[in-house]
């Protein structure tokens, strides 16, 4: 269950590269562009990012190659460290951590998955997924079956005996998915984990993602390119241009309201009413009194199409999951988002 607490906090971090990164980020001057850092031999990874990711939250990060996703996921783990500003988990600075803390925190508190599965070839689906567990000195018992446990979770249970060279490519992403379940992470970082695989077994493997998130809850940083991908999974999507954070928001509200061109053009072809809900489009009721059945301001316009087509009343209820009223909703905003502005 997502919560507002954050279990990362960024503050106006900076990942420059080049030959002396901390001097020149304490001298550069105010407003400093991409390409007027990149003229004075620097390349700006991440630049002046600030966000926070909340308890249990799916945020998913995209952009293009070079955008800085896959650098700022480096630098919430500490694979990198920042240039400037802060990085908190779960309230403590990891830049302050020595290294010994550091592992643990890594250990303890973190799952990662990456686009090669960086299976050990020679070790079975059971061998490859209590080795992080081995690594910890745990007894083997113990570690087997814990390790049996996420291979059930995750649909392969029957295949533990396998070696990698005898699994297709949607099963070897599941064997590292629960490779970094198997310490049992509080935050999980994927950095474009489906993005060699065909696009059935894709879509199988985000079903198999969003069945798993419901169940476990866990906080996920999530990165990808594909934009359908992220409108699909994310809580929020924060967009990300040479570096920077474009607009952080739920997937609604980027399709709804782009804040800049480049964002638009992420948002120009999607169908808007598979993507937004009722919830986005509704107004605050301001002691407005509502009659009627209440429509769920969890569904899309889409599957609400035939209740706007039948339904004549000029303004709906909108009611959250436990079916409390909570605003109104426009029945024209809604068509014309289903259909078009007449």
């Amino acid at each position: 269950m997502q919560t507002d607490t954050p279990v990362i906090s960024c503050r106006n971090a900076w990942k420059l590269f080049g030959p002396n990164p901390r001097q020149y980020l304490s001298q550069m001057p105010d407003g400093q562009s991409y390409n007027d850092i990149l003229a004075d031999g620097y390349i700006a990874g991440v630049k002046d990012v600030s966000l926070d990711v909340g308890k249990g939250e799916m945020l998913v990060i995209m952009g293009l190659s070079g955008s800085g996703k896959s650098t700022l996921v480096r630098c919430f783990s500490r694979l990198h460290d920042i240039t400037g500003g802060t990085i908190e988990i779960d309230g403590q600075d990891i830049m302050a951590l020595p290294e010994k803390g550091l592992i643990e925190l890594r250990r303890s508190k973190m799952g990662m998955v990456f686009q090669s599965f960086g299976l050990l070839p020679h070790r079975t689906v059971l061998e490859n997924v209590a080795f992080p567990l081995e690594m910890r000195g745990q007894d083997s018992h113990k570690r087997r079956e814990r390790a049996m446990e996420v291979i059930k979770l995750v649909g392969l249970d029957g295949r533990e005996g396998y070696f990698p060279r005898e699994l297709s490519g949607g099963q070897q992403q599941r064997v590292g998915i629960a490779r970094s379940l198997v310490i049992e992470p509080d935050i999980w970082f994927l950095d474009e984990p489906f993005s060699a695989l065909d696009p059935l077994i894709r879509r199988e493997m985000q079903d198999e993602f969003l069945r798993l998130q419901e169940m476990l809850g866990k906080t996920i940083v999530f990165i990808t390119h594909d934009f359908d991908e992220a409108l699909r999974l994310a809580d929020r999507i924060a967009i990300m241009k040479d570096g920077a954070i474009e607009q952080c928001d739920t997937p609604d509200q980027i399709v709804l309201n782009p804040k800049t061109p480049y964002v638009l053009k992420f948002t120009e072809d999607v169908e808007k009413a598979l993507v937004v809900h009722a919830s986005a489009l509704a107004k605050p009721l301001n002691g407005e009194a509502v009659e009627g059945t209440p429509i769920d301001g969890g569904m899309t316009i889409r599957q609400l199409a035939r209740t706007l087509v039948n339904d004549p009343r000029e303004n709906l209820p909108v009611a959250d999951s436990s079916g409390t009223v909570t605003g109104v909703m426009s029945r024209k905003a809604a068509l014309d988002l289903l259909m078009g502005p007449a």
